[in-house]
This record gives structure tokens, C-alpha cells and sequence, in this order.
């Protein structure tokens, strides 16, 4: 996937808040012409990040991960710039599902042979074609909807390896709880992943920290690492600090 520009990236929140708009409509909010337009939308569809009809364009459905993916892209994608300038050439890293670790991967093409265990199938597919990264996939069942495999299986590979780094995203945080996930498998396989690794990183945009899900990941006093962007709120950050989180804004 190549950088969205400004206006790209306005056009895919339009859309988003939008159950479907047209094309008329978008060339005259951002003043170019509907060739242009049409142009972004192809190369939003072609990303996955939107479905086009003619005339206009509509969001992916709310189950697709790529919806997920495209909310708040252009923070996740620094987000995962950020993650991917701690690891080095010839590193091999633990990577868990989510859509700002999708955009970790593929900015880990960017270097020289990366190894990536992934319990997520959409990563592998989505760094497709890329020849310079290895993808190690982690047997178990498969979730559909979230395309990531689970389960007793899943933890008996994760026993296989062990890594430097782990990048774990979650779906809320509480001081009291830690980071949550919405998923009770997730959750288990985010845990696993994280004895598995030196240290625990946690890739997250700051909307997730005023959220709470139903399944434990890992204890604060488990988390090396936070990396979110700047709209963190304050209260946040001095509780991740007292835990002794590294925490990285950007």
C-alpha cells in the first residue's frame, strides 16, 4: 500500500461517515474534478479500504478488518512507522492481529531480512508478494471475522520460538485490569505471545485507552512498551508511567 495524501485520506473519512456519497459530491468539497475523484476512489478500492459503485463509493462492511483499518489510518500508520525503527535487519519478531500491526508489517518490507510469527492471516495476506519479509503463520482455529487463529494449538506453536520483541494491539486499558481485549481467545494467544518475547509492546491509537474489553491480554507490570499517538490523554500517561511503561507518542 502506498502513502495516502491529504486529500485521500479526507476522502476515506468522508466515506466512512457516510453509509455512501458520491462522486459529484466529493469533487466539489475538495474542489478537483471528478476524474481525479474517480482516480482516488480506484486507489482506496484497490487498498480495501472502501467499495465503489458507480457514481459514488460506500464503506466496507463493519465486520471487514479493513474498516477497521482505515478508521484513524493515517495515526496508525505512524504508529506503525514508529514500531517498525525498533527493529533491526535480520530480526525475526512476534507480531499479534490488528489493524495498526497490519501496517507494522508491511512497513517492516521496508528492510532486510525480517522473519514475522503472526497468528494472523490477514497480515500474511496483506504483506503479500513482499519477498523480503518470511511469514511464520501459527496453526490453530480460525476466526473469520477477525482472520487470526486461536486456540490450544496456537499456544503449542507460540512454545516453538522465542523473540526480542512482541507488538500486541489491544482493544482497552484499565489500570486495574491492564490491557483488554474483546475476544477471549485473542486474549490468550496475546498472553502467550507475550511470554514468548524480552519485551512486550503495545501498538494501540490513544481511542482505545478510554475502552475496557472483556478479556484480560497482560498486567501493566507486563508491558515494556506503549506506542500511541499525541491525543493520549494526560491522565493516561502519568498512570502508564507509574507502571514503568516506555511510552512513545507520535
Amino acid at each position: 500500500m502506498g502513502v495516502l495524501n491529504e486529500r485521500q485520506l479526507a476522502i476515506l473519512n468522508r466515506v466512512i461517515s457516510s453509509s455512501k456519497i458520491n462522486v459529484a459530491d466529493l469533487s466539489k468539497e475538495f474542489s478537483v474534478s471528478q476524474v481525479t475523484i474517480r482516480q482516488d476512489l480506484k486507489l482506496l478500492e484497490q487498498n480495501g479500504m472502501l467499495k465503489r459503485f458507480h457514481g459514488g463509493a460506500m464503506p466496507v462492511s463493519d465486520d471487514d478488518i479493513m474498516k477497521r483499518l482505515s478508521i484513524n489510518y493515517d495515526i496508525k500508520l505512524k504508529i506503525a512507522r514508529k514500531a517498525a525503527s525498533l527493529v533491526s535487519n535480520g530480526e525475526t519478531v512476534m507480531i499479534e492481529s490488528g489493524s495498526t500491526n497490519a501496517l507494522l508489517a508491511m512497513e517492516l518490507a521496508n528492510k532486510s531480512d525480517i522473519t514475522i510469527i503472526t497468528n494472523s492471516t490477514f497480515i500474511s495476506r496483506y504483506v503479500r508478494g513482499m519477498g523480503n519479509l518470511k511469514i511464520i503463520i501459527l496453526g490453530g482455529d480460525y476466526q473469520h471475522e477477525s482472520e487470526v487463529l486461536v486456540g490450544p494449538l496456537t499456544r503449542i506453536c507460540l512454545k516453538q520460538f522465542h523473540v526480542d520483541k512482541v507488538f500486541i494491539g489491544v482493544d482497552g486499558f484499565s489500570p486495574s485490569t491492564g490491557f483488554t481485549c474483546v475476544n477471549l481467545m485473542r486474549a490468550e494467544v496475546a498472553r502467550a505471545m507475550a511470554e514468548r518475547a524480552n519485551k512486550v509492546i503495545v501498538v494501540t491509537d490513544s481511542t482505545k485507552f478510554d475502552k475496557v474489553g472483556v478479556a484480560c491480554q497482560f498486567k501493566p507490570t507486563e508491558t515494556h512498551m506503549v506506542i500511541t499517538d499525541k491525543n493520549l490523554p494526560e491522565k493516561h500517561l502519568q498512570v502508564l508511567k507509574d507502571f514503568g511503561i516506555e511510552v512513545i507518542l507520535v
